[in-house]
């Protein structure tokens, strides 16, 4: 582990999407934040894998989305379907953005990306180093850290978390995180398969079973996730392929060659309190969970941290904390609206009742045929709402 400053302006505990993004964006403004992780190294699996149109733009001047690019695959169409019928298709090749589609690249890869960028700009990670405790101060944040070489306490000016789910900042902070699990557990698997539909597309079927999302990954590698009712702890191929045929597509459902990287997880809806109290931040998982309907996650923590590292930098040359006021409230009405736009899609996709579930097929097949309709999903799912 590098070695830590006793003093910084800002600590970032947490290397995800948003801790890199945060870190890098702050560097790159002149700003030399110290960031901290407690994992060995950077994640491995791909978890999230959808870029949004809105992440790309507020990249672009780092020119991390140049790199993006180059690494993930471009998917213009998002369609739902009642396994062979098409009830509505999403076509992102006329939203208002240099990027008219969504940009399919594995978490791991955008980290990479991420963490690429921040060492050219001077930048690295401290890991493993574990954040133990915060103590505010008036001028500042006091931060209890153990890495490899023991304990060491840094003085934060400011601390922002950037740290999970579980986020151990949040928790210290005392700001609640308001929400609740959902029933189901959903299962998740990169595979190798051979496919029927194109890969330009992303599918949500519906099915009375529940849902299935199939997506094209790079290196010929699709994402398939779905809900089931108990899930192995590693689904195998023969588990995703039983999915596939009881969900998929009618007469050709797909056939699966090997499974890459497979898990469970159990999802949350959950936003915090507010993203700032004091001398504390929240980006990302720390401030919001919700369902991956949509792929909203990463993106929505990027954008917290691009427009953080704007606001905080201000704060730095100047000592108005207001901006840090009005960039909180601005992060948590776009967190909350997310987080109801992705509730409101997953318990439709997951609702039980036959007569509902087919009500729901109805009233979006009806919704696919207005262009309007169309037009404004595709702006949402893109994020250019939040701009």
């Amino acid at each position: 582990m590098q070695a830590l400053p006793s003093d910084t302006d800002v600590l970032i505990a947490g290397a995800g999407p948003s801790g890199l993004a945060l870190a890098m964006e702050l560097r790159r403004r002149g700003v030399s934040p110290t960031i901290v992780d407690r994992q060995v190294a950077g994640a491995n699996t791909s978890r999230a894998c959808v870029v949004h149109a809105r992440t790309l733009e507020a990249l672009e001047p780092s020119g991390v989305s140049q790199d993006l690019l180059a690494r993930g695959v471009r998917v213009p169409i998002f369609r739902i379907r009642d396994r062979g019928h098409s009830l509505i298709t999403i076509d992102f090749s006329k939203i208002p953005s240099p990027y008219r589609f969504t940009l399919m690249i594995p978490q791991n890869r955008v980290e990479e990306s991420l963490l690429g960028h921040l060492v050219a700009l001077g930048g690295n990670v401290a890991r493993p180093c574990e954040l133990l405790r915060c103590e505010p101060q008036a001028s500042h944040i006091q931060v209890e850290l153990r890495g490899e070489g023991g304990m060491q306490t840094v003085k934060a000016r400011w601390l922002v978390g950037c740290d999970g789910m579980h986020s151990r900042v949040r928790e210290q902070s005392g700001i609640t995180f308001a929400g609740a699990a959902y029933e189901q557990t959903f299962v998740l698997a990169d595979v190798r398969m051979d496919w029927p539909l194109s890969r330009e597309e992303v599918t949500l079927f519906y099915s009375p079973d529940g849902l299935v999302v199939v997506a094209p990954l790079p290196e010929d590698h699709f994402r398939i996730v779905a809900t089931v009712d108990e899930a192995p702890e590693s689904p195998t191929a023969r588990d995703m392929q039983a999915v596939l045929d009881r969900r998929g597509p009618t007469g050709q459902p797909g056939r699966i060659r090997d499974v890459v990287w497979s898990s469970r997880f159990r999802i949350h809806h959950r936003v915090a309190e507010t993203p700032r109290k004091g001398r504390l931040l929240l980006c990302g998982d720390a401030a919001h969970v919700h369902s991956p309907a949509g792929g909203q996650g990463m993106n929505t923590g990027i954008q917290d941290s691009v427009s953080l590292a704007e606001a905080l930098t201000r704060t730095l040359a100047d000592g108005d904390a207001a901006r840090l006021d009005a960039w909180a409230s601005e992060r948590h009405k776009v967190a909350a609206a997310v987080v109801a736009m992705t509730d409101r899609m997953t318990r439709m996709a997951t609702m039980k009742s036959r007569t509902g579930q087919t009500l729901r097929n109805i009233a979006v097949a009806f919704a696919g045929h207005l262009p309007p309709v169309r037009t404004a999903i595709a702006r949402k799912l893109a994020e250019l709402d939040a701009r």
